[in-house]
């Protein structure tokens, strides 16, 4: 029987790629503290130990069905389209986990959720996953799961079960990485930021959405997955987290939903990144 023995919320986002120099000169001479956050990761990835982790992938938007990338490995040379500028160049090479993207499907099918394994060879990468696989160094099998760009919160929540009972079908031990950010407005294209850090949470979009983060975080904290899950269609969603919060959603969804108290663990400091609300967060499973 195959179990979650771990999750966390994890930030991708691209300044993250850019070298440690550019990164000094940006944070006023201290680096991000969500570099230093991915080696806090990585040792509770190790202590327990998996040989799966599934990528909640905030990037991979699809529409009418929720997909599970069932290919064997990947490798290859990500470019973005987005910001090509910096983040290009970054070779990547991995395994992949179609055994249980294909259990994913088939749970789906059960259950009446539009779940399909996607098995096209020239499915492309995003780099929600291609950077969280290099920041992280892992050397498990990977799972992205896609975001459905037109699902409300509880659908979220039924690919998330979905995916739970994928997992206790299998013979996996699974880490999950919710891969995005909470809020997620970017500042405009001629922003003037506030603080000369440019990771510091003053340069995040609004006060009222650093506000929100921090209260949710709090909330994460004491294992309240209860209270962010009812608040998503009225608070979070329109505020909104990255993805529509598809993410987390799929991640907690897979834990027991808003029955889930797994408490969170601070792995970073929270961090702005144009405007968006970053952290790092591990929930033992």
């Amino acid at each position: 029987m195959g179990s979650i023995v771990g999750a966390a919320l994890v930030s991708h986002h691209p300044g993250l790629m850019q070298s440690e120099e550019f990164r000094l000169k940006m944070g006023n001479g201290r680096d991000s503290d969500l570099i230093a956050g991915f080696g806090r990761l990585r040792e509770r990835i190790d202590a327990v130990k998996p040989d799966t982790v599934v990528i909640l992938d905030s990037h991979w938007f699809t529409t009418g069905y929720h997909l599970y990338d069932a290919g064997a490995h990947f490798s290859g040379n990500y470019v973005s389209d987005e910001m090509p500028w910096y983040l290009h160049d970054q070779p990547y090479d991995y395994r992949g986990a179609p055994e249980l993207a294909a259990a994913c499907q088939a749970v789906a099918e059960e259950r009446g959720v539009k779940g399909l394994a996607a098995t096209h060879p020239l499915l492309p990468r995003h780099y929600a996953t291609v950077n969280i696989v290099k920041s992280l160094n892992i050397h498990e099998k990977v799972l992205s799961v896609s975001n459905c760009q037109n699902c409300q919160s509880e659908e979220f929540l039924r690919s998330g079960e979905v995916l739970g009972e994928a997992i206790r079908r299998s013979d996996a031990r699974v880490v999950l990485l919710a891969s995005g950010a909470l809020s997620h407005k970017f500042s405009d294209i001629n922003w003037v930021q506030k603080n000369p850090r440019i990771f510091d949470p003053e340069n995040v979009s609004s006060p009222e959405n650093a506000a929100s983060d921090r209260e949710a975080i709090a909330l994460l904290q004491e294992g309240r997955h209860d209270v962010i899950v009812d608040r998503f269609p009225t608070v979070y969603r329109k505020i909104p987290w990255e993805g529509l919060g598809g993410h987390y959603l799929q991640m907690v969804g897979a834990m027991g939903g808003r029955d889930c108290r797994a408490p969170g663990e601070t792995l970073s400091e929270y961090e702005n990144a144009r405007g968006t609300g970053n952290i790092h967060m591990w929930f033992e499973g």
